[in-house]
């Protein structure tokens, strides 16, 4: 008999045959099941069933095969401790030095088109997770490795010798974080299923996507998770196509572009600076688009982050590269946007894809010691309760002024205003701690321009002097929630000017 045994059970059998091979020459005896016994077996590597070993067939498709006393105190019997191994010799069960198990693929199957609950379920791994937290817990004793990328340095450690108690700890912690991240996408499958919104608890797990050269600031350290089944219309799934590696801010910013331009059916163009848009624009084309997204503010789009919905082509491509820009998303590039923005070192340029742009997610944000889960703010004027509250109604280009100006303030950080027309924004204020004063930076961005355009506000007017602060700019429509205990004041002032004031019932606080 052997003087050591290795257990091999895995489902994805990346470089399983090189890593059995050499572990067998080590003199480890393995003991495998199903799939990846035949695998070895035909490959000429000498391999016992567990059915061998426990002396128990497989039972109910193969849903029990390794829960059994002779595979567990293997696994969990201390091998420096007399009395565990006094007790494995008495059961006859010989100990077990190297584990190398992964799961059934939870998370490839729900990720197919049409999977069925069936087949989900069946792909809920029992044994797997069990033989992996039982090596784990007993690390000292036993080599576990779970991801393939670790088989050459498992191997070279026990070429040499032991592998060190550093080493078997790191492999050990790997373990733990991946049967919680394959419980964590279980457990939201499941919650999911039975249309839980507010469980009891809530685990969320994230693969590591990218190291990041810092955070918000040098002296910050940062790195870049993507959620393992999250949307495609993403940052997270976005692919570069050229220049040097995403910054945080740069992530932070392109998420925000993103989820403005997805507001738009017709070709729009979104510039972002600080999280804040400081220009959007829509047109007949994607260059017309861009034209306004620049000019609605010419001076804040410089070393920002620009959103397009449509391809980029040569037109649009050589209006964008006489401007300094960190990143551009779009659906795609032609090849002659491609050579002529690529001719730029370090702009990035990424694809997005935007046919899933309409997938519902959850929106977690973290606090000190907490998090905060709410859904996306995907209101739409579709679904409000819109009252004109004024004597006099909005014209049809206002309505469309209106339309445009209520797709943007939601996404400005509040407290918000834009001024608008129907195809651009011209005035944007963010983040202010009083209303009027985020008003008087829009309208005072607008300058002439507000004359005829409309005012769009991300919350109710607490006073009328944002009203009488439009109308003084020469605006001539708004569009804000309502709710206050003073609306009566400002639909007054708004009648007294002969403003066309709409109220949706609908709040879009940024925060």
């Amino acid at each position: 008999m052997a003087a050591k045994r290795a257990l091999i059970s895995v489902s994805d059998k990346t470089g399983i045959v090189e890593f059995a091979k050499k572990v067998a020459n080590l003199g480890f005896e393995i003991i495998s099941t199903g799939g990846t016994k035949k695998t070895l077996a035909d490959n000429g590597i000498p391999v016992k069933g567990v059915s061998d070993v426990t002396g128990f067939p497989e039972i109910m498709d193969g849903r029990v095969k390794t829960l059994h006393p002779a595979i567990h105190g293997g696994l969990l019997g201390k091998q420096d401790n007399d009395s565990h191994m006094q007790q494995l010799a008495e059961q006859g069960i010989m100990p077990i030095q190297l584990v190398c198990v992964n799961l059934y693929p939870f998370q490839q199957t729900i990720a197919k088109e049409g999977v069925t609950v069936e087949d989900a379920i069946e792909n809920i791994d029992i044994g797997g997770p069990a033989m992996l937290r039982a090596s784990a817990k007993n690390h000292e004793s036993v080599a576990v490795v779970v991801d393939p990328a670790d088989y050459d340095d498992v191997l070279k450690g026990l070429e040499t010798g032991e592998l060190s108690l550093q080493e078997r700890r790191r492999l050990a912690a790997k373990v733990f974080r991946h049967t919680a991240a394959y419980d964590a996408m279980i457990a939201e499958y499941m919650t999911n299923l039975a249309e839980e919104e507010q469980p009891e608890s809530v685990t969320v797990t994230y693969t590591l996507k990218q190291p990041l050269r810092y955070g918000e600031n040098p002296h910050q350290k940062a790195a870049f998770y993507k959620k393992p089944l999250g949307t495609a219309f993403s940052i997270a799934n976005a692919e570069q196509l050229h220049g040097k590696e995403l910054s945080y801010n740069n992530i932070n910013d392109a998420d925000a572009a993103l989820q403005i331009v997805k507001e738009f059916d017709q070709p729009a163009a979104v510039a972002v600076k600080h999280m804040n848009p400081c220009g959007v624009g829509t047109g007949k084309t994607i260059s017309d688009a861009f034209q306004k997204a620049y000019f609605a503010d010419s001076t804040s789009i410089f070393g920002g982050i620009v959103a397009l919905n449509r391809e980029v082509d040569a037109e649009t491509a050589g209006a964008l590269h006489e401007i300094f820009l960190e990143i551009v998303i779009a659906p795609s590039f032609s090849e002659e946007a491609l050579q002529i923005l690529t001719s730029k070192k370090n702009i990035r340029l990424l694809t997005v894809d935007f046919s899933s742009k309409g997938v519902m997610e959850k929106k977690f944000t973290s606090v000190a010691g907490g998090l905060l889960m709410q859904d996306l703010d995907n209101a739409t004027l579709a679904e409000a309760d819109v009252k004109i509250a004024t004597k006099r109604e909005p014209t049809e280009e206002e309505w469309e002024a209106l339309k445009f100006g209520w797709k943007v303030v939601k996404h400005v950080k509040s407290n918000a205003i834009v001024v608008a027309n129907r195809q651009m924004t011209l005035g944007v204020g963010a983040g202010q701690m009083n209303r009027i004063g985020a008003a008087n930076i829009a309208i005072e961005q607008a300058g002439d321009k507000a004359k005829g355009a409309i005012l769009a506000s991300d919350a109710f007017f607490p006073m009328d002097d944002t009203v009488e602060a439009a109308a003084k700019a020469g605006i001539t429509a708004i569009i804000q929630p309502g709710g206050s205990v003073r609306d009566e004041d400002s639909i007054k002032k708004a009648d007294e000017y002969g403003i066309a004031m709409v109220f949706t019932g609908v709040r879009h606080f940024k925060h």
